[in-house]
């Protein structure tokens, strides 16, 4: 049972729709006191903030901008350490480094962080030697311990959700303002990939090219303030309805609705039903959202969701996130793209590689390899090509330290490699060094355009 928030003054009743993907929350009266204490809370974040992110998506989907969207999986309260944060920023700042040189426009930068605590699942249980337990469904729901206490749904999880991306958005801040994003050191990071391993001396040429650009801006006295500040911006599955619907605010300058709880918020491929309550939310608030689409999306799934979410006179308001798998990317996508276009809608199309590529091993942990994910990107970027649209940007779940989830890359990772480090709380994340030559690989194909 669910206990549905009141909106926020000013917005209408949420309607009573279909919700997949719900916690079971045992005790409704808990759920509202929860939800309650949630509404009185302040803004994660501004709606100006959002509408800033906006008018960036809206020069990705006019092709004068590119996306790099990424981060964890699933966030979990004991990885939110400062560390753990720290280095998944430096990755995305690296790699952006990177992309900005091979696509030649700015790239905007958004973080799978500060609320990607929820997740859905295929199964609402999990058995183990004979013994079934709810699934986990993020931190935000319960607990990854296998016991029957920890995988109890229990909402004051929430508060805990709102606490920990309150302190991870502070430190985001800090980072990304404070000297840590200068672009120089940034760069510099990079120049020591790419002399750490054989493999990855193929872009060196690209890294000289990208040092010889600085040198030259320093050398005329160049030293805007971009080079050693950066706008990031946060953004997490809007999966969870009692907590998205709490953090929505009405914003004093305009009279609509925000969900301050990120800037970007995204409907996933489950929970995308056009008569569902999640698609309701998102054509409700003013902030940017996504829309991921699998290979069973049609091309009037696709222009019903443009319609649904008032995106068809509005660049920015809608992004498009594929995630077809490598093996359907090129047959699957481009009746998609090409039935949006003829609409007029002006939608960023991005690339999410990593969710239509996972498979089990052989030890049964789930994994994904390294070359389905580039080839999926490359796909990806074929599609766009062959159509005359822009290929906006990529969608990658990692992580910035020396995990063994995914396998191959420059690193070699084998299946007997993945019980040294697999420490992901859901789907597997591509490593430090699998997100770098990522990077690196996405560069040399935006550079063959």
């Amino acid at each position: 049972m669910t206990a549905d928030p009141q909106p926020p003054p000013d917005l209408p009743p949420w309607p009573d729709l279909p919700a997949a993907q719900q916690p079971a929350w045992p005790d409704p009266q808990v759920v509202g006191s929860v939800v309650a204490a949630l509404a009185e809370l302040p803004p994660l974040v501004f709606a100006g903030e959002c509408d800033a992110l906006r008018e960036r998506l809206a020069a990705v989907a006019r092709g004068e901008a590119f996306l790099l969207h990424g981060g964890d999986c699933a966030e979990t309260f004991a990885e939110s350490g400062a560390d753990a944060i720290r280095n998944k920023i430096k990755t995305l700042l690296q790699m952006a480094v990177v992309l900005t040189y091979g696509a030649r426009v700015p790239v905007v930068k958004v973080a799978r962080m500060a609320g990607q605590f929820a997740k859905p699942r295929s199964s609402d249980v999990e058995t183990r030697d004979g013994v079934s337990l709810p699934a986990y469904r993020g931190d935000a729901v319960n607990g990854v311990e296998f016991t029957a206490e920890a995988r109890t749904h229990d909402p004051n999880r929430l508060l805990r959700v709102y606490n920990t991306s309150a302190a991870t958005l502070n430190l985001v801040r800090a980072f990304t303002q404070g000297g840590f994003a200068d672009l120089r050191q940034v760069h510099a990071w990079n120049k020591g990939f790419v002399r750490d391993k054989p493999a990855h001396q193929r872009y060196e040429a690209m890294a000289r090219d990208i040092d010889r650009a600085l040198s030259f801006m320093h050398a005329c006295g160049v030293d805007p303030e971009e080079f050693r500040t950066v706008d990031l911006y946060s953004s997490h599955e809007a999966l969870l309805l009692e907590y998205e619907k709490a953090m929505t605010r009405i914003d004093s300058r305009t009279g609509t609705p925000y969900d301050v709880s990120g800037h970007f918020l995204w409907v996933g491929e489950r929970t995308r039903s056009l008569d569902g309550a999640h698609v309701d939310f998102a054509a409700r608030i003013r902030n940017p959202v996504g829309v991921k689409l699998g290979p069973t999306a049609t091309p009037d799934d696709a222009v019903a969701l443009v319609d649904r979410l008032g995106a068809r006179d509005e660049p920015g308001r809608l992004t498009f996130i594929s995630r077809m798998g490598a093996g359907a990317v090129r047959t699957a996508l481009p009746g998609l793209v090409e039935k949006v276009s003829a609409t007029g809608a002006q939608v960023a199309w991005v690339c999410d590689p990593m969710h239509g590529n996972t498979f089990e091993a052989p030890d049964g942990r789930k994994t994904r390899r390294f070359d389905d994910v580039v080839d999926e990107v490359r796909g990806f970027f074929e599609v766009h090509r062959a159509l005359g649209t822009h290929p906006g940007g990529l969608h990658i779940e990692l992580t910035g330290d020396d995990v063994t989830e995914c396998l191959g890359g420059s690193g070699g990772i084998i299946d007997t490699d993945l019980p040294e480090r697999y420490q992901t709380a859901c789907d597997p994340r591509l490593n430090h060094s699998q997100s770098l030559e990522l990077a690196f690989l996405a560069a040399e194909m935006l550079g063959e355009g």
